[in-house]
Parts: structure tokens; C-alpha cells; sequence
């Protein structure tokens, strides 16, 4: 059975069009999987003999309970539903053990974001004129104007914006390429920060080239955005500290506060499921029934 786990992985890459970031997510999910099974077994060589069956899942859901967040446990078993599957599609199983099992209910956990003022506090302050400071304020600055996703972010490309349109065209989940619109101030920054990288010797301003590049001149990566998100949170002594997701679900919440339609959010973010989107809706709730309660002459 673990035989097949790269033969998976090239299958849900190529058919599915799977990014290298869920690839490599799957393949940690039932790497652990295999391991959990190995001890359970004694012998990680015997895996392929052992019959999997729903107690065995159950069994695996149970160790991890204690070890992870329900969102978690459902994101590992619906990998396990898919690896199954796959292995019933080869003939390998006649059956899929995980579809007896059922998906742990999850919380519906309020998404993180900041209120509008503590975003222009944040973008607000910062400051500098080297290459290095006007590339942070463009990473922000875009992040909050398109909501995209830091892995959209980091892929883009200078040739993908479009500065006379005010639009960015980005590569989501599974591949898909969308267009998103980029506000004034956040365009003016991104103008900014490349005619700076142009003057700067060695960082090219090629149509291909990286959007955003690090201090040695290659691609930057989702986990370097991070980390400048983490800096400027200490920085600025920010009350509820934010992650690059955390741009995006301030993105979409203050979309809605505006009055924008549920169903151009979903387009904006570009959510397969409006019922992904929609779990913004309570967050915006807050702000509706503040609004009520100040306004209705009975409320």
C-alpha cells in the first residue's frame, strides 16, 4: 500500500492539477499515516499487509485527537479518502475503508482580521526608501488591496500586473489562473518598489521575472512574507496580531462591510464553494448588528 504513495502523488499533480504545496501536504499526511501504522504493526515493513479497515481509521483519528485541531483531523482523513480511492480505482482495495468513517464535525472558528484602522496604522507605518522597505510596503499594500492568497503573492510575476488596468493576474489552488483588481495606492507602491529593484544592479524588472525578490535577487517565499508579517506585528504593538491569511480574511471581511455582493467576494477570492466564502458573513454580522442596535428606533 505505501508502494503507491508517489504513484499517487504524480497522479493528483497531473490529473488534478494539485499545487507542490498540497502535494507535498498530502505526502505528509500519509506519511504519517504509514508511521502510525508501522508502530501499530511493529514492523513498518508489514504495512502491506495489514488490512485497513474503518476501525484502523478510527483508531489513527482517535491517536491524532489528542495531537490536533479537529479542522486537522478532517483534512488528513479526507486524504486518506482520496489515497483509497485511488487504490480502489488501480484494483489494489475492492473498497474504500474511509468512506465508513465520518468526518469529525468542525468549529466554525471566527477567521482572524484586523479592524480598518489598525490596517492604515499598519500600512501607514512603514517607512524607508531603500529597495528592501518600499518591496515590504508593495507586499502588504497588495496583499490588502487583492486579498490573495501569499502563495498567489510570492508566484506572480512583473509581467502579470497590469498597471494601466489597475489588475493582477495570479495562479490560484489547482492551477487556476484568475484576475484580480489592484486599489491606486497599492499599484503606486508596486510602480515604486520596481523602478527602485530596476536602478538596483543585478535585479532585473524582466516581464518574467519575480515580482518579489529576496536580498539575493531570487523568488521570495510565502514563508519569508511571514515573517515580515510577524516583524511589523511587533513593531507596531498591533492588538490582534495578523498573518498574511489574516490580510486576506481582513480583505474579504471589510468587503462586506461595505456592502459588496457574497457572490463577488467568492469571484474576488477566488473560492470554488460560495460556502467558503460565507463563513465571512458572521464576521460581518458584528458589524451589522452594531449598526441595528445604533440605528433602529426599537432596537
Amino acid at each position: 500500500m505505501s508502494t503507491w504513495l508517489d504513484t499517487f502523488l504524480d497522479a493528483i499533480r497531473v490529473e488534478k492539477g494539485f499545487s507542490p504545496n498540497t502535494c507535498r501536504a498530502y505526502r505528509r499526511d500519509l506519511e504519517q499515516f504509514f508511521a502510525y501504522l508501522g508502530k501499530a504493526v511493529g514492523d513498518e515493513r508489514e504495512i502491506d499487509e495489514l488490512k485497513v479497515d474503518a476501525l484502523v481509521i478510527r483508531a489513527y483519528l482517535g491517536w491524532l485527537h489528542k495531537r490536533c485541531k479537529r479542522s486537522t483531523i478532517a483534512r488528513k482523513l479526507s486524504c486518506l479518502r482520496s489515497f483509497f480511492k485511488f487504490l480502489v480505482k488501480r484494483g489494489v482495495l475492492e473498497t474504500n475503508p474511509a468512506d465508513a468513517v465520518l468526518t469529525p464535525k468542525r468549529g466554525r472558528s471566527v477567521p482572524n482580521y484586523l479592524p480598518i484602522d489598525d490596517v492604515f496604522r499598519m500600512l501607514d507605518g512603514l517607512k524607508g526608501d531603500s529597495v528592501l522597505a518600499l518591496r515590504n510596503k508593495a507586499i502588504l499594500e497588495t496583499l490588502y488591496s487583492a486579498g490573495i492568497r501569499v502563495g498567489e503573492l510570492v508566484g506572480a510575476d512583473v509581467g502579470d500586473v497590469n498597471f494601466a488596468k489597475g489588475l493582477l493576474k495570479v495562479w490560484g489552488k489547482g492551477s487556476k489562473e484568475r484576475i484580480v483588481p489592484v486599489g491606486k495606492k497599492a499599484l503606486h507602491c508596486l510602480k515604486t518598489y520596481l523602478e527602485a529593484r530596476q536602478a538596483r544592479k543585478g535585479f532585473e524588472k524582466a516581464a518574467d521575472s519575480p515580482l518579489f525578490l529576496n536580498k539575493l535577487g531570487g523568488r521570495l517565499t510565502a514563508r519569508s512574507v511571514a515573517r515580515l508579517l510577524d516583524k511589523v506585528n511587533r513593531q507596531l504593538a498591533l492588538m490582534r496580531p495578523v498573518s498574511p491569511h489574516g490580510l486576506r480574511h481582513t480583505f474579504a471581511t471589510h468587503m462586506l462591510d461595505g456592502g459588496a455582493d457574497l457572490r463577488m467576494v467568492q469571484e474576488l477570492l477566488g473560492h470554488a464553494s460560495l460556502s467558503t466564502t460565507q463563513r465571512y458573513t458572521h464576521v460581518s454580522m458584528d458589524r451589522l448588528m452594531e449598526v441595528y442596535d445604533k440605528s433602529h428606533p426599537r432596537g
